[in-house]
């Protein structure tokens, strides 16, 4: 018999507190001088349809300003107007809508007569360079396509005949490489692709009032639906994870040569994780992860932008949308975008391709949601109320080995966590007596 109802929903999202603070993303950063840069984690917004895309790299950048650059793999030339300063709060709202997510609900009173209601269901529903550096240049094979200021940021985009070239012409301009750069540049110079490169202009850097890096955004017409990550890895000491936020007025965006996953969703475990919500997702994802294997993406959160249930937060309005590159939008009309939420954690052997990926009509919803369920904390006089806890003890039980099963946590710590255990102990002599 069913001895509770849901009372109350509340949502939390873990707004990627599990993952350390980023540095790079799906380019590597070299520095001036001697500056040491390892990238650990990163986020990127692709708003797709089409050909079309606009890309969105957050700069969660750590060290001195003066040291940052950056070097991305694009398909086409860019020229200044397709390159613009976005706004780091938009990658904080797609993260917030789409986080994976607790739910809460509490027992009611078990020796309260009422009507008997059903769980809820999982949810389903330039200025031109000098003519003698120009020179130079061309004797190493680089060419700079176009050179340009956006914002606070010097942008170069150029395109090589051969890595060696274009690592020498990097060094040459005063930057520090990290060690393996020309191998990882190879396959991009053999695809004909072209390098962004960005680095700060410190005068300009000053006026923003800013004291972080903000985003870029570039937009561009590609058949290519991918992302380069092979560069991401230079600077790296080991696995780094990636967060991908594909929008797309279709459906589903998905990798088409990497096999994807789905996060483990709607399990019930112990109130007490609450408060211990980024440990336990930390712990969750690394085991689900050595379990799934390291060539696997894992999908956390598939929704329609104009709807959300449970909602962690709002969804993203019309001029939010804009702002994290949703072009295809018209006037008076609905928001047509859905999200894709993907988590990868890769490293140099378990990702030898770049990410490679395709738009679908599958609109199907799926989030990372997980359910604590509260008991009823009551005084317990009936014959409901009694049968009430010897349920409680079997219910508690589950939960805990649920969280064993999803993060390898060991069953006895998670017992001894548990206040249910602690003040809630059935009589040794309740099973005889009642």
């Amino acid at each position: 018999m069913k001895l509770f109802r849901v009372v109350v929903i509340i949502v939390l999202a873990t707004l990627i507190c599990f993952v350390p603070p980023a540095e790079a993303f799906c380019g590597f950063y070299v520095a001036k001088a001697d500056a040491k840069l390892y990238n650990k984690a990163s986020q990127v917004a692709l708003a797709r349809d089409g050909n079309r895309t606009i890309l969105t790299m957050a700069n969660d950048y750590q060290g001195e300003v003066k040291n940052f650059a950056l070097v991305v793999p694009v398909p086409t030339i860019l020229q200044k107007e397709q390159v613009r300063v976005g706004d780091a709060k938009i990658i904080e709202r797609l993260d917030a809508f789409s986080a994976p997510r607790l739910v809460e609900y509490f027992d009611s009173d078990p020796c309260m007569k009422f009507e008997e209601m059903p769980f809820p269901s999982s949810a389903t529903a330039p200025a031109e360079a000098s003519s003698e550096r120009g020179k130079r240049d061309n004797s190493l094979g680089v060419t700079v396509e176009a050179r340009f200021t956006v914002g606070e940021y010097d942008i170069v985009i150029l395109s090589a005949k051969e890595s060696n070239g274009l690592e020498t012409w990097l060094v040459q301009n005063g930057y520090r490489i990290p060690r393996g750069a020309s191998e990882l540049l190879k396959p991009y110079i053999r695809q004909n692709m072209k390098f962004f490169v960005a680095k700060v202009n410190l005068e300009e850097f000053e006026k923003t009032g800013y004291q972080f890096l903000r985003p870029l955004q570039i937009a561009y017409e590609s058949p290519k639906f991918m992302l380069p990550i092979r560069l991401g890895m230079i600077n790296t000491t080991g696995e780094q994870d990636l967060i991908v936020y594909l929008l797309s007025p279709k459906g589903r965006s998905e990798l088409t040569n990497y096999r994807t996953v789905q996060v483990p969703t709607d399990t019930e475990i112990p109130v007490f994780v609450k408060n211990e919500f980024a440990a336990f997702y930390k712990a969750m994802f690394s085991n689900v992860h050595n379990r799934e294997g390291k060539k696997v993406a894992f999908l956390e959160y598939a929704w329609d932008m104009g709807s959300c249930d449970p909602c962690s937060a709002e969804p993203l309005n019309r001029e939010e949308l804009k702002k994290a590159g949703v072009f295809w939008l018209k006037p008076n009309s609905g928001n047509n975008v859905f999200i894709t939420r993907l988590h990868i954690r890769y490293a140099r052997n378990t990702f030898p391709e770049d990410l490679m990926f395709q738009e679908t009509s599958n609109r199907e919803f799926f989030q990372g949601r997980y359910i604590l369920r509260h008991p009823f904390t009551g005084e317990l006089r009936c014959e409901a109320g009694r049968e009430y806890q010897k349920y409680l003890r079997a219910r508690f039980e589950r939960e805990a080995q649920n969280l064993a099963k999803l993060t390898g946590w060991k069953i006895e710590d998670i017992r001894r966590k548990n206040q249910f255990y602690q003040t809630q102990e059935i009589p040794f002599w309740r099973n005889i007596w009642d």
